[in-house]
């Protein structure tokens, strides 16, 4: 076995908590234990250790598994032996002589062959999953991401605040302070003390469409937001037929928890679209109450409208007129030959400041950069 076995445990055991499994240090350390111990050789080897140890009850057995293969799936036995099955290749049954009764050979024939189990950590095969389109991810593939989601940063412009605070080179003079220091000196000023603006991160407010063409990007967007760092302020919303508010619903909890109270919260996941009652809803009800006001506003959606187009455009409009900045990701952009000629999206595009793909992790990092503000105006990537 080779590879980094302490980043294997912490990472393997994190992957089997988020799923629903209750994987503690006590049975990372058995895990540990049994794999320098016993020195896999096969995947099959290595999840039979994993079953052993990481599991108390048959019931258990489904979530490990499904962790297990999202990990492992690129080490597959070429035989078919990948977990000891009786009947896979490397297993071979004989006929007494006067007997009829078969019986299963101990020895495995000498044409077997067992890949060797690469102790690869889970980094690298969250890593491998990063270049992935969320679309093609399953649920348990997605939740081992949040490792490398948790390392990201999610980072606002900075805005000016009514509080100020006192600094040796602010501009404005902090009068009531100054003339309290010059009692010391005789009621003579003999130093001024000055103030400056506090600063503090723009709000982020995110608008994610879970219709049935967006809901693995929205549950990806979902999850990196819970994530990563600096974005737990976040106010979240998701929309398909109707806007629906999940801000509450995504504290404090795991991402895994988190998604399914999400679907549960909103009625119309995996529906129809209609982006431009959604953006009027939010306009009315949250955005021209301060909101959106000064904010960057992120929005997931590849612009599929079934209602009037001309009502997003509208809608973009007020919402413009309130943002700091207006951040659009929509998967399809990831094509050089996509244009934004048609539907919803040709009707916002203007009034975005920056629309990114964000199909995959590996392509997280221009949003980021957008929702900072280190884009040009109008830059669409």
């Amino acid at each position: 076995m080779r590879g980094d076995l302490a980043a294997l445990v912490a990472g393997f055991g994190e992957a089997l908590h988020d799923a629903g499994l209750p994987v503690g240090p006590d049975r990372g350390e058995r895990f540990a234990r049994a794999v320098t111990l016993l020195d896999p050789r096969s995947t099959g080897e290595l999840h039979r250790i994993a079953r052993a140890t990481l599991t108390c009850r048959p019931e258990q057995f489904e979530i490990l598994d499904r962790v297990f293969d999202a990990i492992f799936r690129g080490y597959v036995d070429p035989t078919g032996a990948e977990r000891g099955d009786a009947n896979a290749p490397g297993t071979s049954t004989t006929t007494q002589s006067g007997g009829g009764t078969p019986s299963v050979s101990d020895r495995p024939s000498t044409q077997e062959r067992e890949v060797e189990a690469p102790l690869s950590t889970v980094g690298s095969g969250s890593e491998r999953l990063a270049s992935r389109d969320f679309a093609t991810l399953s649920p348990d593939e997605l939740a081992l991401l949040t490792d490398l989601m948790r390392r990201l940063a999610v980072a606002t412009p900075p805005r000016r605040t009514r509080r100020s605070r006192r600094t040796p080179n602010g501009r404005a003079i902090d009068l009531r302070a100054t003339l309290r220091r010059a009692r010391t000196t005789g009621g003579h000023p003999l130093r001024l003390l000055r103030r400056e603006p506090r600063m503090k991160p723009r709000r982020l407010v995110a608008l994610c469409d879970i219709s049935g063409s967006m809901e693995p990007y929205a549950r990806a967007m979902l999850q990196l937001l819970y994530c990563a760092a600096g974005a737990s302020r976040a106010e979240v919303f998701t929309f398909a037929t109707r806007l629906t508010r999940l801000t509450r619903v995504l504290a404090r909890t795991r991402p895994a928890v988190a998604l399914e109270r999400a679907g549960r919260a909103a009625p119309d996941w995996s529906g129809g679209t209609r982006i431009g009652a959604a953006l009027k809803r939010f306009n009315d009800d949250f955005g021209r109450r301060g909101m959106a006001r000064g904010a960057v506003v992120l929005i997931v959606s590849d612009g599929w409208e079934t209602g009037d187009p001309a009502q997003v455009g509208r809608e973009m409009a007020r919402l413009a007129r309130l943002a700091h900045r207006i951040v659009w990701v929509n998967p399809r952009t990831q094509s050089p030959r996509y244009q934004p000629l048609v539907g919803g999206m040709a009707a916002a595009w203007p009034y975005c400041d920056a629309v990114v793909s964000g199909h995959s992790l590996a392509a997280v990092q221009p949003l980021l950069d957008a929702l900072q503000g280190s884009t040009p105006h109008a830059a669409h990537q």
